[in-house]
């Protein structure tokens, strides 16, 4: 009998026995998910039977008894030979209408040309393998956004003198922080002293001359006022020392030119806004639809992003007087509804504005929206910070590096990754409330699509619910885009923290 047995007990590693047919495949993976227990089948059961009740009827509604032609309501009305389904001859009856708003028919190439250009500069960004990245940032980023103003405007902008002094001291500020960041120049040399004092004096005199009445200086055929041509002069002096400044310590280099790009930007903005390009002027408050949607949502998700990141900064900063500053403005503007902020904008803005600085709604709103979403994303990236080991932060300072430096190269690269998802989900919300400049006397995309139910050659049962239905797969489209690709740049980008 032993024998026996040992002469059937195998002497090699048997191959597993392939997994039973009711457990693999698309039957198995129903069978293991769907309908494992009774109770699991009961409920994917009436699961199933309440989905499959729901798409039919709204299959039905949507196709079936749908109305895809017509000249005007009859053709929707029961009594007109409708079904009483979905009215999407209203829909192509006022598609150019929900795309544009009333912008003049003639003039629309303007806006097929910078969508068109807006897709090629986002795909040359968000493709990978697209080279020149640097080169298509800049198009994007520095010459789409003067030349969508130029279209969709027409040009031909009148600046002021508190515009201009305005312009120059933001180019001085920037030119300032590229200068002090060199480690051999700082903010301890005697010309960025000056600069820095020159910028403070040009700050004070804009923000004088929003409450003081002067007498009007007519300069290079701009009209300053007196205390807006201080601030104007001011300026002017910080550019000359800073760059002197940048100058010296760069001497020899080849990032020279660097230095004079705000400066250069600030003349090649003002001649682009002025300039007369033959385009007829299109006022703002015929732009709407979802030309009017993409407009508030672009330009506040532009402004929101770099301007969250300085917000984050400061919020974590060692200086008491810009953490301070950080945190009551987050906490404000956190703390306050976005009706609340876009009536503001609207109302209170102006008010706030220098001299001879004036801004139409549309762009009030603008300003409004992104400094909504700046306090969200500086949160956001906020968080991003913290999760960043202490031993990255000292590994910079061992390297000698300034804290721009560091932040630059080292810390917000790593932080920015690690909030992917919250960046992108406070884009999506600001692309949603984008619906509430409709409060304001702005049609948007959804406000469009509401003026016209009110139109009498269309008004049904069914056009409501059409129009609506239209609207929110237009804003679940682009929503559902910018989360799949979120989700496919962590991947790529292997955000995750593995085990």
């Amino acid at each position: 009998m032993e024998e026996q047995v040992f002469r059937f007990v195998s002497k090699e590693q048997k191959s597993a026995l392939p997994p039973p047919a009711s457990e693999v495949g698309a039957f198995g993976t129903v069978r293991r998910n769907l309908f494992a227990t009774p109770l699991d089948s009961v409920l994917s059961i009436a699961a199933g039977a309440l989905v499959l009740w729901g798409a039919w009827n709204l299959f039905q509604w949507a196709v079936l008894d749908a109305v895809f032609t017509g000249n005007d309501r009859e053709a929707c009305l029961v009594e007109g030979g409708g079904h009483g389904g979905a009215c999407w001859a209203f829909i192509e009856a006022k598609f150019g209408q929900f795309i544009y708003g009333v912008y003049p028919l003639d003039e629309r190439w303007r806006v097929d040309v910078l969508l068109v250009a807006l897709v090629i500069l986002v795909a040359g960004i968000a493709i990978p393998k697209v080279p020149y990245k640097r080169l298509n940032a800049v198009l994007l980023f520095g010459v789409y956004p003067v030349v969508t103003l130029v279209l969709l405007t027409g040009g031909q902008f009148s600046f002021s003198g508190g515009g201009l002094a305005l312009l120059f001291l933001l180019a001085a500020g920037f030119t300032i922080a590229d200068v002090s960041a060199e480690p051999q120049v700082g903010t301890h040399s005697l010309p960025v002293k000056i600069a820095i004092g020159a910028a403070l004096l040009s700050l004070a005199s804009i923000l004088a001359a929003s409450f003081i009445d002067a007498r009007t200086v007519v300069f290079l055929d701009f009209r300053f006022s007196v205390l807006s041509f201080i601030s104007f002069l001011a300026a002017l002096a910080a550019l000359g020392a800073v760059l002197f400044a940048g100058f010296m310590a760069r001497r020899g280099e080849g990032n020279v030119a660097r230095m004079f790009y705000p400066a250069l930007a600030v003349v090649v903005f003002v001649f682009l806004m002025s300039a007369n390009f033959g385009i007829t002027h299109v006022p703002t408050n015929l732009w709407g639809g979802l030309m009017l949607t993409l407009v508030v949502a672009l330009s506040g998700i532009a402004a929101s992003l770099p301007l969250g990141i300085l917000l984050a900064l400061g919020r974590r900063s060692d200086m008491p007087a810009v953490k301070l500053l950080s945190v009551i403005f987050i906490e404000f503007w956190r703390g306050v509804p976005l009706i609340t902020v876009l009536f503001m904008a609207n109302f209170m803005l102006p008010l706030f504005m220098p001299e001879g600085v004036t801004f139409n709604q549309l762009l009030r709103a603008c300003v409004g929206v992104a400094l909504f979403s700046a306090a969200y994303m500086a949160e956001v990236i906020r968080g991003g910070l913290q999760a960043i080991p202490k031993g990255q932060y000292e590994g910079a300072d061992a390297m000698a590096l300034t804290y721009w430096q560091k932040m630059r190269m080292i810390i917000l690269p790593q932080a920015l990754k690690l909030v992917i998802p919250g960046i992108v989900n406070t884009f999506i919300g600001l692309f949603k409330d984008t619906s509430l400049v409709y409060i304001i006397g702005l049609a948007d995309l959804l406000g469009t699509v509401r003026r016209g139910f009110n139109d009498p050659a269309w008004i049904t049962p069914s056009t409501p619910a059409t129009g609506l239905i239209f609207a929110a797969f237009i804003y679940w489209l682009f929503c559902f885009s910018m989360s799949r690709y979120s989700i496919y740049t962590e991947r790529r980008l292997d955000t995750g923290h593995k085990s």
